[in-house]
């Protein structure tokens, strides 16, 4: 398996914070990765490094988003962007360095909520390029 640096995920990323209530993510701590040569059945993945390695590295917290290239790039723009969105619903407000589950108790990371966050991007998108 390899990973390459992603700039094009990076720049879409950024493009949908802007458009997003996201301001709990700093873009400066958030990485993007390309991989090829996975067997996983996964579109993209979140990574974030465990909280003990950060506090005896003495790092902030920061996550990777990783698209599995085989399967990512073939999808449509809009499959391209609500997947990113996926991703990054699965950091939490308080930017801690955790992963939100796709399921909680007052949460759900599922093809719904990511359709709506979608819409409002879509929206968002639009009326800025006005």
């Amino acid at each position: 398996m390899e990973w390459i640096d992603a700039p094009d995920i990076k720049k879409s990323i950024k493009i949908i914070l802007q458009n997003l209530d996201y301001q709990h993510i700093n873009p400066d701590d958030l990485f993007c990765m390309r991989s090829s040569g996975s067997s996983s059945r996964a579109i993209a993945r979140i990574w974030s490094l465990p909280r003990v390695w950060r506090e005896v590295l003495k790092l902030r917290p920061q996550y990777i988003i990783e698209v599995v290239s085989e399967r990512f790039d073939r999808l449509s723009e809009d499959q391209k962007q609500r997947t990113l969105i996926h991703e990054l619903m699965h950091i939490p407000k308080n930017f801690s360095g955790s992963l939100v589950s796709h399921r909680g108790r007052y949460h759900r990371i599922d093809g719904r909520s990511v359709d709506k966050l979608f819409r409002i991007f879509l929206a968002n998108k639009d009326y800025l390029k006005k």
